[in-house]
């Protein structure tokens, strides 16, 4: 699967720090080859759009959609406990 990124979901990657751009690209790497990685821990975060939630560490979590081969990224953010 191929991973694309929404305008917004560039903008937070923009924004963070660089050791966590690198930690995203890797997470990201992973979810292009397993949707099921255990480090990803992806999930269904809204049925009713679609979205899923994966995570880059302990305080950050992408957004995403899986649009027929892509991974579309909605947004990287800060996780709300």
């Amino acid at each position: 699967m191929n991973i694309r990124f929404s305008a917004r979901a560039r903008r937070d990657f923009a924004d963070l720090p660089s050791d966590l751009k690198a930690r995203t690209r890797k997470q990201l790497d992973l979810l292009s080859g397993n949707l099921r990685h255990p480090s990803i821990q992806a999930k269904k975060y809204d049925e009713s759009n679609d979205v899923w939630q994966g995570r880059v560490n302990r305080d950050y979590r992408f957004y995403f959609q899986i649009v027929e081969d892509d991974y579309v990224i909605l947004r990287i953010i800060p996780h709300s406990k």
